[in-house]
């Protein structure tokens, strides 16, 4: 169909059947000024937060999702003992003093005689550091469950009581020293 034809179709209709209501002209135009002017006020104030609290979700959302991906063990590295209450944290504070404590009084006994037993301690040392990393791990999977604290209390005292027993045993190499010193200055 041409235009013409579509034209011809609605050629003999009348859509023009009803006058408007008396009035309907000026009322048109004060609404159609009216929703021009009141937007403009109102629409800046929106037009502004909308974009705004856009942005910020957005920021928000990349921020933990980042973070998330970046940094996946940041709980886990946060969950020792002093993660779960105040008690917990002066008890591995404690166990940690007295650990370090030990380790220096096991490295001024350093010498020649002592160094084998002090290298095996500080490898088994080692071994139960990493027994302590793994612990953390499973106080997060296991939602700080007390068998893991406790075994968690049991690894700080595995290596105080291993510590104890090498500065005894250096100390019993020094008495046997001094003994076999003694009997041949005689």
């Amino acid at each position: 169909m041409k235009n013409n034809d579509f034209d011809s179709l609605f050629e003999d209709l009348n859509f023009d059947i009803e006058e408007p209501h008396t009035g309907h002209k000026e009322r048109f135009f004060k609404k159609l000024d009216n929703r021009f002017e009141a937007p403009k006020k109102k629409g800046k104030v929106r037009s502004l937060w909308g974009p705004v609290m856009g942005i910020a979700a957005s920021f928000l959302l990349a921020f933990f999702l980042l973070g998330e991906f970046v940094i996946p063990n940041s709980t886990a590295n946060n969950s020792d003992l002093a993660s779960i209450s105040p008690e917990m944290k002066q008890t591995q504070e404690f166990y940690t003093s007295v650990i370090r404590k030990e380790l220096n009084a096991l490295n001024a006994e350093k010498s020649p005689e002592t160094e084998a037993i002090i290298n095996d301690a500080l490898i088994q040392m080692e071994k139960l550091e990493k027994n302590y990393e793994s612990l953390k791990e499973d106080l997060v999977k296991s939602g700080k469950d007390n068998r893991v604290i406790y075994a968690m209390i049991q690894n700080f005292q595995q290596r105080i009581d291993l510590l104890n027993n090498v500065l005894t045993q250096i100390e019993n190499i020094k008495k046997l020293k001094n003994q076999n010193h003694e009997n041949n200055i005689i």
